[in-house]
């Protein structure tokens, strides 16, 4: 299945629609639309390239930003047991570690009672950053972030609400509503069910933007509306819909954009390797003709199966 996704650096903590930017997620070759055992997947850009690197589990192990042979970002992560222990992030100019902006993530977890995992961030020329505690609770959910600064401690509460068919994931810090996210189920006998994500961010506690999302059956975006509050009519208002649609196999075909009296439409074609489990190495945008090229190198199937065993 191809995603409508951009392909980005991914961070340990995944900031998206359907998440909080302080929740935990290892990231895996689903994260960046990659499917069967791949090994490297390196990205062209109009700046240099990117290039990502993962085990024979298909979590990232490493993510590299490269402007050039000199200037680079290099971030590695190392797990034990399916748990994230540690990840750095390095920045190099002309081929030299600036200790200023590169920064290290350490992980703990305590299972003895409450459930909690600790982060510790700390520069490369050893000053403290930041401290993170997250919390636990019922189903396995954070519940409570405390995030500690040099002269600061912060408190973000999570409270999930359920009613009938809806979920809503409403974040507080320091008592101050920043985003919600009503996740419910629409059913259709003629289209399937659908998923309804509705994600609203919030500025100093008063609405502030919103995103509407729409997921068939089988997981693909169909629809997205973008919302921005309006402050005369004290309601959010239309700025734009994001329409998509795919072929027989799942892949993107087109998307038609709508705003206001305006209708614009962007065609996709792929091209595809020949792996067993096949990944998509060019994606060509029309009418703006612009392309995405993709380098995958994959595990051998041998080393795939000793490493299983």
């Amino acid at each position: 299945m191809i995603k409508n996704y951009p392909c980005i650096i991914f961070m340990c903590l995944l900031f998206s629609s359907q998440s909080f930017a302080q929740d935990l997620k290892l990231f895996e070759l689903a994260d960046f639309d990659l499917n069967g055992n791949v090994k490297t997947c390196t990205v062209i850009t109009a700046y240099g390239k990117e290039v990502f690197e993962f085990n024979e589990e298909g979590f990232l192990i490493k993510s590299t930003t490269a402007y050039n042979e000199a200037d680079q970002d290099i971030t590695t992560y190392k797990y034990a047991n399916g748990f994230l222990l540690e990840k750095r992030m390095e920045s190099y100019k002309d081929n030299v570690l600036d200790e200023a902006s590169s920064m290290a993530n350490f992980y703990e977890i305590d299972t003895t009672g409450q459930k909690i995992i600790k982060e510790q961030i700390i520069s490369y020329d050893k000053e403290f950053l930041e401290q993170q505690e997250f919390i636990f609770g019922e189903e396995d959910r954070i519940f409570k972030i405390i995030t500690s600064h040099e002269n600061a401690v912060d408190e973000t509460r999570i409270d999930y609400t359920s009613f009938k068919n809806e979920l809503t994931k409403t974040r507080f810090t320091n008592g101050v509503i920043e985003k919600s996210i009503r996740t419910s189920t629409k059913k259709s006998k003629l289209k399937g069910d659908q998923k309804i994500v509705l994600t609203k961010d919030f500025l100093d506690g008063e609405p502030n933007k919103a995103i509407e999302q729409r997921f068939d059956e089988s997981g693909k975006l169909i629809y997205e509306e973008l919302f921005l509050n309006d402050l005369v009519k004290g309601s959010f208002a239309s700025q734009e819909i994001h329409l998509f649609e795919y072929d027989e196999e799942g892949i993107l075909k087109k998307e038609t954009i709508k705003q206001k009296n305006a209708i614009a439409t962007k065609e996709f074609v792929f091209q595809f390797d020949d792996n067993e489990e096949k990944n998509w190495v060019k994606k060509i945008v029309l009418p703006d003709n612009t392309y995405t090229t993709r380098k995958i190198e994959y595990f051998p199937k041998l080393e795939i199966e000793e490493s299983q065993e």
